[in-house]
């Protein structure tokens, strides 16, 4: 991947060494009567030095994306990024990225300037979005100045959606993954989690599909009436 970005940098900086312009970067796609069996959805997990969105700051990106109805392993994003001068003494036992990796990991604009690029406006799924979606742009928007909003849905609200009677034993990724027998490579590895949380998204897509629900709105739609459901019963 390190060369992909390599590669990538010379061609958009016509080998100068110049600065990227950010609105030429590509735009979220907004959610419409496209099909879900046509569009590429990102799957992306994110490891950070904490879970404090005020404090605490990304350290790796792991991503995939869904085309096609399928995974396509050929089509991923993962990168540890050049931040040695992060804190990571309270999360390094959880992840497992010390100082020498993020002093040898990419340098962080590159990064994410390709990732905005890689990413190409699509829409971006994750467990427990909310978390990675501050964080995310937190991120773009300090080392960038990037301050574009994508289009971004839940699978953790996306599988009670289409599995309500499912008593996974919990909300938890690992909770839902055990549920449907999936098994995963490594836990608290970018990577890995976007992997399984692919996974995840497939098996709700697949009943999305078998109860109608065919275009990228209808299923946004979808998600915000569970929500607005799931607020309303905390009262």
């Amino acid at each position: 991947m390190l060369e992909q970005i390599k590669q990538w940098l010379d061609r958009r900086r016509g080998g100068r060494g110049s600065h990227l312009d950010l609105d030429n970067l590509p735009k979220a796609k907004i959610p419409g009567d496209q099909l879900l069996s046509d569009c590429r959805l990102i799957v992306l997990d994110l490891e950070t030095t904490g879970l404090n969105t005020a404090k605490d700051e990304v350290i790796a990106i792991g991503a995939v994306a869904i085309s096609g109805g399928a995974i396509q392993l050929s089509d991923q994003f993962d990168l540890i990024l050049k931040r040695p001068e992060l804190d990571i003494t309270e999360t390094v036992l959880i992840h497992g990225i010390g100082n020498e990796a993020l002093t040898q990991g990419h340098e962080t604009e590159d990064a994410l300037l390709y990732l905005l690029e890689w990413m190409n406006g699509d829409p971006v799924l994750a467990f427990h979005s909310a978390f990675d979606q501050k964080f995310l742009e937190k991120t773009l928007r300090s080392q960038l100045g990037y301050t574009a909003s994508h289009t971004w849905m839940d699978v953790a609200d996306l599988l009670p959606v289409f599995f309500p009677k499912a008593k996974p034993g919990g909300k938890g990724l690992d909770h839902w993954s055990d549920f449907f027998g999936l098994e995963a490579s490594a836990r608290h590895n970018a990577a890995a989690d976007a992997l399984v949380t692919a996974e995840l998204t497939l098996v709700a897509l697949n009943r999305a599909h078998k109860d109608g629900v065919k275009t990228l709105r209808q299923l946004h739609d979808k998600l915000h009436y569970h929500r607005r459901l799931q607020n309303m019963h905390r009262f």
